[in-house]
């Protein structure tokens, strides 16, 4: 599946805004998967799902609603391991949590509401994810948890020390002679 350059542009848009939202980046403090964070998570997830997208599918996917579903499908903001009382059912409950949170914060559209609920299935019965949308988003993010659950806590802050380093030199104000 071929993205043209209106709908790259648009997805760049979407992308840019939720990456640089200040309610988006309060996902940060939010520890994930053995040293990483919600942030990170989401964004990967975000990737992956809009590559088996176009891998897979046909024009018939709405990239706007997996792009934005990816981002904002553990947009629960809080950290459930501190908080003894999500403890228990947060792999069941965390979803609508992020899904109202979303809803409230971002004015998401019914589509990506259904992506976030049913990213968690089969763990949550509730929810299948019966769009190609919501399964593409589900699957990308059962495979980045595994990635990340799988990679270690060492691993991780080398690879993200020299992801920062190379961000900082690209924006230092260095002068060539």
């Amino acid at each position: 599946m071929k993205i043209t350059p209106e709908q790259k542009k648009q997805l760049e848009e979407i992308y840019q805004t939720l990456l640089n939202d200040d309610k988006v980046k309060q996902m940060k403090e939010i520890p994930m998967h053995r040293g990483s964070n919600c942030y990170e998570h989401c964004f990967m997830v975000a990737k992956r799902a809009i590559k088996r997208s176009q891998k897979f599918y046909n024009k018939k996917v709405k990239l706007e609603v997996v792009l934005i579903g990816a981002i904002l499908h553990d947009y629960y903001l809080y950290d459930w391991r501190k908080d003894r009382s999500k403890l228990k059912h947060h792999g069941t409950t965390h979803q609508y949590v992020a899904s109202a949170n979303a809803t409230r914060d971002f004015n998401i559209s019914p589509e990506v509401k259904k992506v976030i609920e049913a990213h968690m299935w089969p763990m949550n019965f509730k929810e299948f994810p019966n769009t190609k949308e919501a399964r593409i988003v589900s699957w990308s993010d059962k495979a980045i948890a595994i990635k990340q659950s799988l990679t270690s806590k060492k691993h991780k802050a080398k690879k993200r020390e020299k992801y920062e380093k190379y961000i900082s030199h690209l924006f230092e104000n260095k002068k060539y002679e």
